[in-house]
């Protein structure tokens, strides 16, 4: 009898211990976390997927534009006798950039779909035109003997052929040529059209043509001009303006947005004319134009442009909500905690872990929702799921429908609270930080008194 009676001392000690209790609840958050990580690694699955499908797209349709040009490109040979008697050719590029540059037009975005994943596309139609000043190469010790004016290419770079929709009729002073596909020099532009003309280089040329083009995601232009004007428009309302220049002059209204860029040049850190490539250095030949799907602000060539970006995007915010779980999980298992307290009445390790997993599974019905409807709707349809599961067992468990409603009250209140907090940017982390010091604060004020709620943790098992 003695040692039954010692065993049901240890068993209600256990029974009523808060510092077991909490050592316990602080177990199952740990255990939790794997479960958490878990939802992260699906998120970051079905976003792996996502991208592929829609970069298929973009490989279909036609992928970023980096458009530069046009630039005159003219061969230079110098002949060098050998001691042998033979004379040894050496042929270099001269390149020369317009002295303006001007391209307007308009960018109109589609929404295609793969599966359940959609693309930003865009279809442009552009107006080019400008010309070239007097082309005098001053300082490159050049002999004019030496410059086959006949021999010349105009070339305009294109990143991605595949986005051409028809053909390209330049019109050079009085002529008009259809541009071919490829470059045949690539000191500066890799990839476009290109056609040879017979350069004057005594008279102003000028030149335009029309540019039909499809893209994904980037439209952006090099500022290949002594002065180079942009002037775009568009109904896409969710513009983002990146890389080393920004609009002089933008709007951005429910009906679209218009930007204009006007670039000197001044502004960029190359001159008008070089051999080679003089417009990236050695040492510089290396870096991208692009990071990620961003343009790089800080490029040599000084790109920029407009990213059609998509407004909402589930997988980052399902990523920014899940990343509150556990802290989610833990002011629960505190709500549980107090009211256990409170009622006087025992609640099993188990129950606490049941209750855990409920809160986790919201995120994973908020991933596989968001991907059919919108965010906003997912995540309420979610908590509202979530919420009256957690309501109903907790009315069950403390055999006491109130406690139930206010478990329910005080869930709604959280996933109200953390909605808020993922919609805003800016103000987030201030926004989230006094949330954290009140919630902290309404707890250090119900636990003030902890230590005189229960006295069993005083009783030791007898001998």
């Amino acid at each position: 009898m003695s040692n039954n009676s010692t065993l049901g001392k240890i068993n209600q000690w256990a029974r009523n211990s808060i510092s077991l209790k909490l050592s316990v609840i602080g177990l199952f958050v740990l255990i939790l976390l794997i479960p958490s990580e878990m939802v992260q690694s699906l998120i970051r699955e079905r976003e792996t997927t996502r991208n592929e499908a829609i970069s298929e797209i973009w490989r279909i349709w036609g992928d970023r534009q980096v458009l530069a040009g046009p630039v005159v490109s003219v061969p230079v040979v110098t002949l060098k006798s050998l001691p042998n008697g033979t004379v040894e050719s050496n042929t270099r590029f001269l390149h020369f950039l317009p002295e303006n540059l001007s391209i307007s037009g308009d960018v109109v975005p589609l929404i295609r779909y793969r599966s359940i994943y959609e693309a930003v596309l865009y279809s442009s139609t552009l107006n080019i035109k400008g010309n070239f000043k007097p082309m005098v190469p001053k300082g490159l010790n050049v002999q004019p003997g030496d410059i086959k004016w006949d021999k010349a290419y105009v070339t305009f770079g294109i990143s991605d052929m595949k986005g051409v929709k028809e053909n390209i009729d330049l019109a050079w002073n009085d002529s008009v040529f259809r541009m071919q596909p490829g470059v045949p020099v690539r000191d500066i532009i890799k990839g476009g059209v290109s056609i040879p003309v017979s350069i004057d280089p005594a008279i102003d040329n000028k030149f335009s043509f029309k540019l039909q083009l499809n893209g994904s995601r980037l439209l952006s232009f090099l500022p290949f001009a002594s002065e180079m004007n942009v002037d775009l428009k568009s109904t896409w309302t969710n513009p983002s303006f990146e890389g080393a220049f920004i609009p002089s002059d933008k709007n951005i209204t429910k009906q679209g947005f218009t930007a204009k860029w006007k670039i000197l040049e001044l502004n960029r850190n190359y001159g008008q004319f070089g051999f080679d490539d003089f417009i990236n250095s050695d040492e510089d030949k290396s870096s991208d134009l692009f990071t990620n799907d961003r343009i790089s602000p800080d490029n040599k060539a000084g790109g920029f442009g407009v990213n059609l970006i998509m407004p909402v995007d589930q997988y980052q915010r399902t990523t920014r909500a899940a990343k509150y779980g556990v802290l989610f999980v833990i002011l629960t298992f505190v709500t549980f905690f107090f009211f256990e307290l409170l009622r006087k009445k025992y609640v099993h390790p188990l129950q606490y872990l049941i209750v855990g997993f409920a809160i986790m599974l919201f995120y994973l019905l908020l991933l596989s929702m968001a991907e059919y409807m919108l965010f906003d709707v997912a995540y309420a349809i979610s908590a509202v799921v979530v919420t009256l599961m957690v309501m109903l067992y907790a009315g069950a468990i403390f055999s006491n429908r109130k406690y139930g409603i206010i478990v329910g009250l005080i869930l709604f209140m959280l996933y109200a609270y953390f909605y808020t907090l993922l919609q805003l940017q800016l103000y987030s982390l201030l926004f989230g930080s006094i949330g954290m010091a009140v919630m902290l604060s309404v707890i250090m004020l119900l636990t003030r008194n902890l230590h005189k709620e229960r006295e069993m943790e005083s009783i030791e098992p007898e001998e």
